[in-house]
């Protein structure tokens, strides 16, 4: 193994994170351009809050019910065409946003983008753990995680901006060609392992030998498709519910800074819009720092010699932990110390980002797509219930229960994380 590892002339697998870390980023600025522009689209448009958080959870309506078809998607179809499709399809539905004039237009725009994104993180998960050893995965899955955070973090304040000096319908117009121009240069560039044309066998080995699926393994090879008893494999095991939980709760507080954070700024703390871009920008890359700190410190707590479920577990306990500090800005109307306390929640929700590595770790080796797609629809479900939830205990302009019932999800995912995903080991059904 060891003189494998020492002659390896390539290292395309980490060319291939690029694109998917650039897929990521993508992907979240089509999802949250929409809470950048969401006081100008209420004003231009008539929208009170509870409609403003029915249009937010608009995109995972269809992402959410369309999870588990779209991880079946991941394992049956090659993934250089399929993410090729998906960028396109869900580029020009944010595209065609900018032309909407009605709140039903903006609603069905915002489903089509939660349709064809439901394939991409399954996607994603299943090209790290082809394209990575398992020492390596955790790492992976957190640098192409962080894009959510560091494009985000960046883009933020180009947004606010764009948007204080043309419309909010450019946002949409420049986030949809951005994302079509990259569906052409994934086409091109995009390989799996075996198929690439300069990958060297010493690194395919590599992976191989590191736990990494460099054959394809999942339905792409069969010809008979899904069955009952293998769908029901998804669901059976109490370790793997412990991981849903624990993701819908972590997926909560990025919810709330994904779309009501921008208004919290401005209408609940009464903040300059241009300022706000900026101080927007703080929550997200102190998530990015803990979302890479958390891949980091796991792989290497793998590497010297700690059990792999307290190298995995470590880091989503004590961001989850963390999390529950977003509770400490109900109490303080310093805008640096709701800064300060918004920024160690999302910072510790960082830590908490690599619940996908118990997917690529735990799930049966043939059905890493579907369980990873039942994973992000439980998880997905908080992007649906969030923020009416919070459009409807923010009704009357107050912040302080919504930011109360964040901190206490985030209690229960810690709990979940804890008590109920038990040891961390790949599951093998038994054959019948």
């Amino acid at each position: 193994m060891q003189s494998v590892s020492n002659r390896i002339p390539t290292r395309k697998r980490f060319g291939i994170l690029a694109l998917v870390f650039i897929c990521v980023v993508i992907n979240y600025m089509d999802r949250s351009n929409i809470s950048v522009a969401a006081f100008a689209i209420s004003e231009d448009l008539g929208l009170d809050t509870v409609k403003m958080g029915f249009l937010f959870s608009a995109f995972s309506w269809t992402y959410v019910a369309l999870q588990i078809p779209g991880g079946l998607v991941a394992d049956i179809f090659k993934t250089r065409i399929l993410y090729t499709a998906l960028l396109s399809f869900w580029s020009l539905a944010t595209l065609l946003q900018g032309f909407a004039n009605s709140f039903i237009a903006l609603f069905g725009a915002r489903m089509s983008i939660g349709l064809f994104e439901a394939p991409s993180y399954p996607t994603n998960n299943r090209i790290v753990t082809r394209w990575f050893p398992d020492h390596e995965r955790a790492t992976a899955i957190a640098v192409y995680t962080s894009g959510q955070f560091l494009g985000l973090a960046f883009l933020t304040p180009v947004l606010f901006t764009v948007l204080e000096f043309t419309s909010w319908r450019w946002l949409f117009f420049i986030s949809g060609l951005i994302g079509l121009v990259f569906a052409a240069i994934w086409y091109i560039f995009y390989r799996d392992p075996n198929d690439h044309p300069k990958v060297s066998e010493e690194e395919l080995t590599y992976i191989r030998e590191g736990g990494g699926l460099v054959e394809k393994t999942g339905k792409e090879d069969k010809k008979g498709g899904i069955s009952w008893k293998d769908f029901s494999q998804a669901f059976i095991y109490r370790k793997l519910w412990g991981v849903y939980i624990g993701q819908f709760c972590v997926g909560s507080c990025f919810v709330f800074f994904l779309t009501w954070f921008p208004t919290y700024l401005v209408k609940f703390r009464g903040l300059d819009f241009i300022k706000s871009g900026f101080l927007a920008s703080i929550p997200f890359i102190a998530a990015f720092v803990g979302v890479l700190l958390a891949g980091f410190t796991s792989d290497y707590l793998i590497k010297t010699g700690k059990s792999v479920g307290f190298a995995r577990k470590a880091p989503v306990i004590t961001g989850s932990l963390l999390s529950i500090s977003i509770i400490g800005a109900n109490y303080t109307d310093s805008t640096a110390l709701v800064i300060f306390f918004l920024a160690l929640a999302f910072f510790g929700n960082g830590l908490a980002s690599i619940t996908w590595v118990f997917v690529s770790t735990m799930a049966p080796r043939h059905l890493i797509g579907l369980t990873g797609g039942v994973f992000n629809c439980i998880g997905g479900l908080s992007a649906i219930t969030i923020p009416i939830i919070i459009g409807i205990l923010a009704k009357d302009g107050q912040f302080e229960r919504a930011l109360f019932f964040i901190g206490v999800l985030a209690l229960i995912g810690l709990l979940s994380f804890v008590f109920i995903v038990g040891k961390v080991e790949r599951i093998e059904p038994e054959k019948s």
